[in-house]
């Protein structure tokens, strides 16, 4: 599957569970690391533990295998890892502690809009 269609379908997935601030980077031209960041944000522990549980369910379904997970004890930052597409998934004070937007602020957003 296409990096652009596993950011579709995570988008989706956050779409539906009420994820907060879905932001989409294109990593590709700064970095071998990976193609894609998908950002969000959550209300509660439950709620980002949620968020993750739907990505990894929708995307198991497309047969995208999920390499590597950090996080899930705490939940206050959870990451997964699918190759291409890098997620993370935050409260709101880890997310402004780390600031992801800022530090890949060279890099290309792109709309949540034109995913859905």
């Amino acid at each position: 599957m296409e990096s652009i269609e596993i950011v579709k379908k995570v988008v989706k997935a956050l779409d539906k569970h009420k994820a907060q601030e879905v932001t989409i980077l294109k990593i590709d031209d700064l970095t071998v690391v990976s193609d894609y960041f998908v950002i969000a944000g959550g209300t509660s522990n439950t709620q980002v533990k949620a968020l993750a549980g739907a990505i990894e369910e929708e995307l198991k379904k497309e047969n995208v295998e999920l390499l590597h997970t950090e996080g899930y004890d705490s939940a206050s930052w959870i990451l997964l890892d699918y190759g291409s597409v890098i997620v993370h998934l935050f409260l709101k004070d880890s997310r402004m502690f780390y600031s992801l937007e800022r530090l890949w602020s060279d890099a290309k957003e792109i709309s949540v809009e034109d995913l859905l």
